[in-house]
């Protein structure tokens, strides 16, 4: 029974894998700006199916070498309001990028592998 159970649980697991990435905090992204570095702001939901296929595309892309360079900071949209307000977001899902401490652009709802490559090349 026990085996079953657990053997069950572990198919479940990719529905909840996620995307490399930190927890977001002022002070982890000010210190990116202040570097110059790329850094993607990932504002998401455990329970959102388009952060989900977000993570899933975000996944096969921050790895590779054209994209290695971008620390990314996820934002818990139901736990960090102030943060979520900070940035006028009003939808989880929602992908920021940064490059030389200015935000470049963001988009919302976004799971198509190109148009989230093409976002990424912006804080290039």
């Amino acid at each position: 029974m026990f085996k079953k159970l657990f053997l069950s649980l572990l198919l479940l697991l990719p529905l909840f894998a996620h995307a490399a990435g930190e927890p977001y905090t002022q002070n982890k992204l000010d210190a990116l700006n202040k570097s110059g570095q790329a850094a993607l702001v990932f504002i998401h939901a455990p329970w959102c199916p388009t952060c989900r296929a977000q993570d899933a595309v975000l996944d096969k892309l921050l790895p590779t070498d054209e994209f290695k360079s971008f620390t990314t900071l996820k934002v818990d949209f139901d736990g960090q309001h102030d943060v979520v307000k900070a940035f006028g977001v009003r939808y989880q899902s929602t992908l920021i990028v940064f490059k030389g401490g200015h935000e470049v652009a963001r988009v919302t709802g976004e799971t198509d592998r190109d148009k989230i490559a093409a976002l990424l090349r912006k804080a290039l």
